[in-house]
């Protein structure tokens, strides 16, 4: 007779946390099911697979997954170089996968998760029943799974956030939608440099995901004249504004930002500070004029590039009992440890299940999911936090409870400058990164650094 505990554990996403979070659940004689949306393994990150990453293969690897990799023949890369997103995927991720076999299935899309004949309101034997998993599939079918566990690491990629300041889509947003990109673009593409070449994109959003984006249009504007960025930001620049540069424990990161500074100080980039979207005009010749919420209407532009972050699916979790915090949607017991507004991604205090527990036992959001809308995420955390909530389904407690990580600090004012999320440092609030309303350019004859592109595009500044 099969009982809850002989069922396997499902994993929603066969990205960097879910392949980990695999590979830890066989370590331990624990059966995975992983439960992939897109047609392969790390979908979300071959979407950006021309970024490069600021953390090294060293901080991209997780132990447990290395183990399973060994006997494949797999060849590690070199600790300290810094792979794109393709090089991730490829390189580790696919084997990876290849090595869960098939436990990993691709083109499943899981479309809710509850009780075995418990919906959100029934208490009666609830902890005893397995849970259900709905899944769609690619061939429009559909299936129930059970399992003795729930891991959701689907994180945040396929929900970014929007132009309006309010969290709300800008009036016109949706109307101008041909000519706004909510991604990082891969301007090596020829297809994609010739729509930005010689016109002038708005960059909104004020973390690492933005600088790439400055420091690859600043690029084309050394050879394409008449390209130029306009850099919107919700609050001001100070000090903090471009990252933790030389302080930065991350070289790439903290270069990054000073790519970033460097396409602002040599006029590719003018910076608009203290600016809210409210509204976005076309004009007569097809460009577009963004309106502030405080009146001001900036001259037009041809395209528009919006990194303000991204935001959990928790739609297909709605009959399951979450804890989770109101404002970042991440569990309340991480939530205060992980606050933008505190906190950078050296600064988070190490965290293991407990924190992302809910009263839904054995129901776990780990990776980029599990830090709601705080765009903070380092891949190292998101493999410490497998490693501790694998431990605690396998009911090895005093593994799960000893969370180690050290994590490299940014270098910026308590966190803030760095962010995507607009909610740190905002510029009517005062404080360390506020500055008044301006129309700005710093400083002159800065050269930019050669410098690595960081991996927000995955869901968090620095991966997973």
């Amino acid at each position: 007779m099969t009982t809850t505990a002989d069922l396997p554990v499902v994993v929603i996403g066969a990205g960097p946390a879910g392949l980990a979070a695999a590979a830890h659940l066989v370590g331990r004689g624990i059966e995975p099911l992983v439960l992939e949306a897109g047609p392969t393994a790390a979908t979300a990150v071959r979407d950006w697979s021309h970024v490069r990453l600021f953390s090294t293969w060293g901080e991209l690897i997780d132990p447990a997954a290395e183990k399973l990799l060994a006997p494949t023949g797999w060849t590690r890369p070199e600790a300290d170089v810094h792979p794109t997103g393709g090089d991730w995927a490829e390189r580790y991720l696919q084997p990876l996968a290849a090595a869960l076999g098939d436990k990993v299935r691709c083109g499943a899309t899981v479309t809710g998760v509850s009780r075995l004949g418990r919906d959100r309101i029934v208490d009666a034997d609830r902890e005893r029943q397995p849970f259900t998993v709905r899944v769609a599939l690619a061939d429009g079918a559909e299936e129930r799974v059970l399992g003795r566990a729930v891991i959701d690491a689907s994180g945040t990629w396929s929900i970014p956030g929007p132009i309006g300041a309010d969290g709300l889509p800008a009036l016109g947003e949706h109307t101008a939608s041909a000519r706004v990109s909510y991604r990082v673009p891969d301007l090596k593409d020829p297809a994609v440099r010739a729509r930005y070449a010689g016109g002038r994109t708005a960059v909104i959003g004020s973390g690492a995901s933005a600088f790439t984006a400055l420091a690859a249009l600043a690029d084309i504007a050394k050879d394409e004249s008449g390209t130029h960025a306009v850099w919107i930001l919700r609050r001001g620049i100070s000090g903090s504004t471009f990252g933790g540069g030389s302080a930065d424990q991350l070289p790439a990161r903290g270069a990054l930002g000073l790519a970033a500074e460097a396409a602002v100080d040599d006029g590719h980039a003018d910076a608009v500070t203290g600016f809210r979207t409210e509204v976005i005009e076309p004009t007569d010749d097809g460009r577009l004029v963004l309106v502030g919420e405080d009146g001001r209407r900036l001259d037009p532009v041809d395209e528009v590039i919006v990194l303000t972050g991204l935001r959990p699916d928790l739609s297909f979790l709605s009959e399951l009992r979450l804890a989770l915090d109101e404002r970042l949607q991440a569990p309340v017991g991480l939530a205060p440890l992980i606050d933008p507004n505190q906190h950078s991604c050296g600064t988070v205090p190490p965290h293991g299940h407990r924190e992302l527990s809910h009263p839904e036992q054995g129901v776990y959001l780990v990776g980029m999911k599990s830090y709601g809308r705080a765009p903070t995420f380092l891949a190292m955390t998101g493999y410490e936090q497998v490693r501790s909530v694998t431990a605690a389904i396998a009911g090895d407690t005093e593994s799960a409870d000893r969370v180690e990580l050290a994590l490299p600090e940014t270098g910026v004012c308590g966190g803030a400058g760095l962010f995507d999320d607009p909610a740190a440092g905002r510029a009517d609030e005062g404080g360390c990164c506020a500055a008044a309303p301006a129309l700005v350019r710093i400083g002159t004859g800065i050269s930019p650094p050669v410098a690595a592109a960081d991996d927000t595009a995955s869901g968090g500044c620095c991966g997973s």
